[in-house]
């Protein structure tokens, strides 16, 4: 979400960006191709190619392109068809080198050693210099995508009220957006994959990342003392030309753009159509509504919840989804969620849909949400769809069936793909 003409207020104003993998429409080899698709359509290598409300732009590797608002825009009601549209007119124009947007937040079969090329034209500074440091061809730098959200504040009270409520729903979002089952053509027992390579791809600076879930931090003045500084002072020997020590450093689930005065939410796989990640976006935005309202506990009860208590729970969705076991009762009154012993990550998003969230007039979202927690997250559907010990060739079916549910905009699912 770029800079607003003014500062908004909570929830005045949303920024949705979405990132998608360009693959060969038979083999789901890697496409480099991402610049071609930008120079096709306005004769110029550019980073960003705006059209109106949505906006195109490269990303650190040549095979992924970004779907973004071009600004804030006012609901998210019916944003997944304005995508859509995009994702159409995409898929259209990559027809003559046979490639296709594939969805997910990573490729299951790519070899990222062997497959990654970096963005080399405009801004391209900036990846060589975390190639020259990290080293971006893993898979926690080159096969992950990505739905980010970007909510505004006004002012440092409000920036309190919302990074408090991200904070504390952060380590359960992953189980509505985990897509990430596989990698290197195997299973790997976790839900999502994607963010188990995220948090350990910069573990040499580790200030970066820190624990995923940001610090309980609460003004724009501690943020940049405890966080922002302590990044910049740690990559400062490796970095002596300043091209790093910006905000877009911090790599954790959720990070304070003060430029725009938003805090960007990074912790969600892309799904298998932007219909699927409208409904986890607007899920995730009303309950932190209901949070920021007060609805259940007081501001001063989200605030004391330190990070390494968050990033456990975290660790647990990131394995095991809508599985993972809550035993802490005091997260669970956060929600006003009482009940005696333990539940389930997905018995309380559950409670939490019923109690918080309203899609009416909203058929499709509202259908796309009940699918994820009928049918289990994409994640789920996937394992379920391969099997056991898929074969590289059964990998290769579903995906291409998740790549046809990226092209009609419906949501996957194993036994009747759309």
């Amino acid at each position: 979400m770029d800079n607003p003409k003014k500062t908004l207020h909570l929830f005045e104003g949303f920024g949705v960006e979405m990132e998608y993998m360009i693959v060969e429409r038979n083999t789901l080899q890697v496409l480099p191709i991402t610049d071609k698709l930008i120079y096709d359509e306005v004769g110029e290598y550019l980073s960003d190619v705006e059209f109106g409300d949505i906006a195109w732009s490269n990303e650190l590797v040549l095979h992924v392109v970004e779907l973004k608002t071009q600004g804030p825009v006012k609901t998210l009601a019916q944003l997944h068809q304005k995508f859509q549209e995009h994702v159409q007119k995409i898929n259209r124009m990559l027809e003559k080198y046979n490639g296709m947007l594939l969805p997910t937040g990573a490729h299951p079969l790519m070899d990222p050693y062997a497959e990654t090329k970096l963005w080399p034209h405009e801004h391209n500074a900036v990846y060589e210099a975390y190639n020259r440091i990290f080293d971006c061809r893993g898979h926690g730098w080159s096969n992950l995508q990505s739905t980010h959200l970007n909510l505004p504040f006004y002012d440092d009270a409000e920036f309190e009220k919302l990074h408090a409520a991200i904070r504390v729903l952060l380590p359960i979002m992953p189980a509505l957006s985990a897509s990430t089952p596989l990698l290197d053509g195997q299973l790997t027992g976790m839900a999502d994959s994607r963010i188990e390579v995220y948090r350990q791809n910069q573990q040499k600076l580790p200030s970066i990342t820190g624990k995923v879930v940001p610090e309980a931090v609460f003004s724009a003045k501690d943020y940049k003392q405890q966080i922002l500084h302590k990044m910049y002072q740690e990559i400062a020997p490796h970095d002596p030309e300043e091209t790093l020590q910006e905000e877009f450093l911090n790599s954790r689930g959720a990070i304070a753009r003060f430029e725009r005065n938003t805090i960007e939410i990074r912790l969600l796989d892309i799904q298998e159509c932007p219909l699927a990640d409208l409904a986890v976006v607007q899920a995730i935005v009303q309950v932190l509504q209901a949070l920021i309202d007060e609805r259940w506990t007081s501001l001063q009860n989200l605030k004391v919840w330190h990070e390494d208590e968050l990033s456990s729970l975290l660790l647990e969705v990131v394995q095991k989804g809508q599985e993972a076991v809550i035993t802490n009762q005091a997260y669970l009154r956060l929600y006003g969620y009482n009940r005696s012993g333990s539940c389930t990550v997905g018995e309380l998003w559950k409670y939490l849909i019923q109690e918080a969230v309203n899609l009416q007039g909203q058929p499709e979202v509202s259908a796309a949400l009940n699918v994820i927690f009928s049918c289990g997250n994409l994640s789920r559907r996937i394992s379920e769809a391969v099997g056991p010990a898929p074969s590289a060739e059964k990998i290769r079916e579903v995906y291409l069936q998740l790549a046809d549910c990226l092209r009609k905009g419906c949501v996957f699912l194993p036994e009747n793909p759309c």
